[in-house]
């Protein structure tokens, strides 16, 4: 019944504490699209990717004690800190579920900024166009944040990277 939700929480004991919406919900898709078992439904939105059911899963989940949710202020906006709880940690033991090959993937994202998985993100959410057709569609899509040509040569390799890793 809760197998969905039981997916999130393992993603999050693999990668402890996931800082920001916009982060999490990149990393899901980004999983998603290297074939992890994840269910949930994306659109594409002024950030990229999302999912209404991603955002309604983590409340879900918050609600019922198994993460934990923080809010900081920042220069004008709160950004959330989402971990698991020892709840989170006892519901996941009644589910005999893994996600194999997870950790690289999760670390190389962690190493990433958000602005940077927004840009994975969305060039995967084109992947069925050639590579310069996803290109010019990035960068019209996402004009304001002025992505170089370096930097969409850097996330075609990083997706190359971990599409291979699982």
């Amino acid at each position: 019944m809760l197998n969905e939700h039981a997916k999130l929480i393992s993603f999050f004991s693999h990668c402890k504490e996931v800082v920001g919406r916009k982060r999490l919900q990149k990393m899901i898709y980004i999983l998603k699209k290297c074939n992890f078992p994840f269910s949930e439904r994306y659109q594409f939105h002024f950030y990229g990717p999302y999912s209404e059911e991603l955002t309604l899963r983590v409340e879900e989940l918050t609600n019922l004690g198994f993460l934990s949710e923080s809010k900081e202020k920042k220069s004008g906006y709160y950004q959330y800190r989402y971990g698991l709880t020892d709840e989170g940690k006892k519901f996941l033991n009644h589910y005999d579920f893994q996600l194999d090959n997870i950790d690289g993937i999760i670390e190389k994202m962690n190493g990433e900024s958000s602005r940077f998985l927004e840009l994975v993100s969305t060039m995967m959410y084109f992947e069925g166009m050639t590579k310069e057709d996803v290109e010019e569609k990035v960068l019209t899509v996402k004009s304001k944040q002025n992505y170089t040509q370096d930097e969409l040569e850097k996330a075609w390799d990083f997706i190359g990277q971990v599409k291979r890793a699982n």
